[in-house]
């Protein structure tokens, strides 16, 4: 129990946890299932090169998510610069800021400027209002991110692609299993990229997938997956190694046939996150809408500083003291990172929701390692740290004078 300051590990209390909890951790279905998988991919001495584990993980989830194709890849960021090379895209690509640094060194790997664009605060996606204003004679595309699962505004950036004839893409990355007004997502824009990396709720321990209904541009994708070979010996195109292997396919299947039991899961840690962060002052559960269908992979935080005196990083150092790994997402910001951050240093003038998201937001624990007993204790921490955020943040402060007079003493 955390009652008191303290109780916090950080001031020297019994961490709350013996073993860490993680943001992510990986979600396994049935191990016999899998076994057998494994044994008789053996069997069939069919490791890689679309061997039919691969052919029937693209089939589920073609089927699942309503596309017509899907081609599956050993990673997403490689799905990502299949997608893109084989959209044609060139010159510049609109993406947000607010996005995990793949998808926009996605387009600089093949000499694509990544072009950055503020988000819609309400919803964390790319703003279109916003997209709108960054077009130039030199934009190909634009590349929306569904972040947390939530769905970008589909029809407005629809709509902004075709008047100004660009190719639009969505990176999927978190938003599997999850629809947007009664369509699943993998069937909006040109192509979508999903993730089955290790993290994901449902997971080929690396891969991901383009999802797509334009029968061409699935033909394209699958020649450049596999080094442009469209025969034994004949390359139509320039390609890549971007195969997702036998055994990897093999894990994503065990895994798809337990994808409701994962959801579930997910949805009721998110109940109890609801349950026990109600009335803490100063911090904001991100919500799902009841009228879409969601994973609930993501348990997502906003940490008001004005109200709780503590920052989101004095929050974070407290939870992981306590064995809890929350993680800040997409901190600072893909334009704060380089390449980006020396090319545009002046990007942060324009994307200040962007900044400010990412200076607030903090991703804790769930899955099947969670339930509510850890969630109760993980909501204990926060509240008895922001209740007492004056103390807390005052003790803390003065912990790290000390530190930073020791060091300065010791050079």
């Amino acid at each position: 129990m955390k009652k008191r300051i303290d109780d916090l590990a950080i001031f020297g209390g019994t961490p709350a946890f013996v073993e860490s909890l993680h943001v992510g951790y990986p979600n396994l279905g049935s191990r016999e299932k899998l076994l057998y998988y494994i044994n008789d991919i053996l069997d069939r001495r069919w490791l890689t090169n679309q061997g039919v584990y691969v052919q029937r993980f693209e089939e589920r989830v073609a089927d699942f998510v309503g596309a017509k194709y899907c081609i599956a890849t050993c990673n997403a960021t490689i799905g990502l610069m299949i997608a893109m090379k084989a959209l044609g895209l060139m010159g510049e690509a609109i993406i947000p800021a607010f996005t995990f640094i793949a998808t926009a060194h996605a387009l600089q790997w093949q000499e694509v400027t990544p072009i950055f664009c503020d988000i819609d605060p309400r919803t964390h996606n790319i703003d279109p209002e916003k997209v709108e204003r960054l077009i130039t004679p030199r934009t190909t595309g634009i590349i929306g991110v569904h972040v947390w699962g939530r769905a970008c505004k589909v029809e407005a950036l629809t709509q902004i692609a075709r008047r100004y004839n660009l190719k639009l893409m969505f990176d999927a990355a978190h938003a599997f299993g999850c629809s947007y007004q009664g369509r699943m997502i993998g069937n909006f824009g040109d192509c979508e990229v999903f993730s089955f990396h290790a993290t994901k709720f449902v997971n080929t321990s690396e891969g991901g997938a383009i999802v797509t209904n334009d029968g061409e541009l699935a033909r394209r994708a699958r020649l450049m997956k596999n080094f442009g070979f469209a025969d034994f010996d004949r390359v139509d195109v320039v390609g890549i190694n971007g195969k997702m292997s036998e055994l990897s396919a093999a894990i994503g299947l065990a895994n798809l046939e337990s994808l409701k039991d994962f959801v579930n899961i997910n949805y009721r840690n998110y109940g109890y996150y609801q349950k026990y962060l109600r009335d803490i002052d100063g911090i904001e559960l991100v919500l799902f809408e009841d009228c879409q269908v969601h994973n609930y992979q993501y348990i997502v935080i906003k940490v008001d500083e004005n109200v709780t005196s503590l920052s989101r990083d004095q929050l974070q150092k407290i939870l992981w003291k306590e064995k809890v790994l929350a993680r800040r997402y997409f901190y600072p910001g893909c334009h704060r990172m380089e390449p980006y951050r020396t090319r545009f240093p002046d990007a942060g003038v324009e994307l200040r929701e962007t900044e400010k998201l990412a200076k607030s937001v903090l991703c804790l624990p769930t899955g099947p390692a969670v339930g509510e007993v850890q969630v109760n204790l993980i909501c204990q921490i926060i509240r008895v740290s922001v209740e007492n955020g004056v103390g807390v943040k005052r003790r803390m402060d003065m912990a790290a004078e000390g530190e930073s007079y020791v060091k300065e003493a010791a050079r």
